[in-house]
């Protein structure tokens, strides 16, 4: 059976959840948890011959994946050679012909759609919120010690060029009050921004 279980809000690919989005998610766990009887069991399917045989077949289609990458010379040159980005680009577009042509079938997107459907209800952050967060950001910065945070970020620097631990620098950097975004310079700086293979 499942040892954790993670229902997304419908909404969280376009904003922020909204409370209804939430409360949805949340009472499809509490369902499952205490309507169905499922958690009562350790494993609800197990001995199923069906869910024996779809494990097996998974389990066969990664291990042909793995044998793919290591014949590319591992992860990292399967990422650099835009292996990994061509295959999810391949069964991206098989998945959503299957859907669009309805041998996929997705209710209320392929089949019992509804006619007048209203639109969703996206959260809208108050701008308020962004202006609020600026100026103490801006207050941060005034208060705090300048040399220390050069100094701090320079230590960095320097445990990134290293082969030592980071994180204590890194750590040391927020202690000072160094932002986000100085953090991650310094990373930029030293290993340089990775950018996505292109796709042939």
């Amino acid at each position: 059976g499942t040892q954790s279980l993670h229902t997304n809000s419908y909404d969280e690919a376009w904003a922020l959840p909204s409370d209804q989005a939430v409360e949805l998610a949340l009472r499809t766990q509490q369902i499952i948890a205490y309507e169905t009887g499922i958690p009562d069991v350790v494993d609800p399917l197990g001995g199923s011959y069906y869910i024996e045989n779809l494990t097996d077949r998974m389990e066969e289609e990664a291990y042909k994946y793995f044998r793919k990458i290591d014949a590319l010379g591992g992860i990292l040159n399967a990422i650099k050679s835009g292996y990994i980005q061509r295959e999810i680009a391949a069964t991206s577009y098989i998945h959503q012909k299957k859907v669009e042509s309805g041998d996929i079938k997705i209710i209320g997107v392929n089949m019992f759609q509804k006619e007048n459907e209203e639109p969703i209800n996206i959260l809208k952050v108050d701008l308020r919120a962004e202006r609020k967060q600026k100026m103490r950001l801006r207050e941060v910065k005034a208060a705090r010690d300048e040399n220390e945070v050069r100094r701090s970020l320079e230590r960095l620097r320097e445990a990134y060029e290293g082969d030592g631990n980071s994180m204590p620098f890194v750590i040391d950097a927020v202690k000072k009050y160094a932002t986000l975004e100085e953090i991650a310079s310094v990373g930029r700086e030293v290993f340089g921004d990775w950018k996505e293979p292109a796709i042939l």
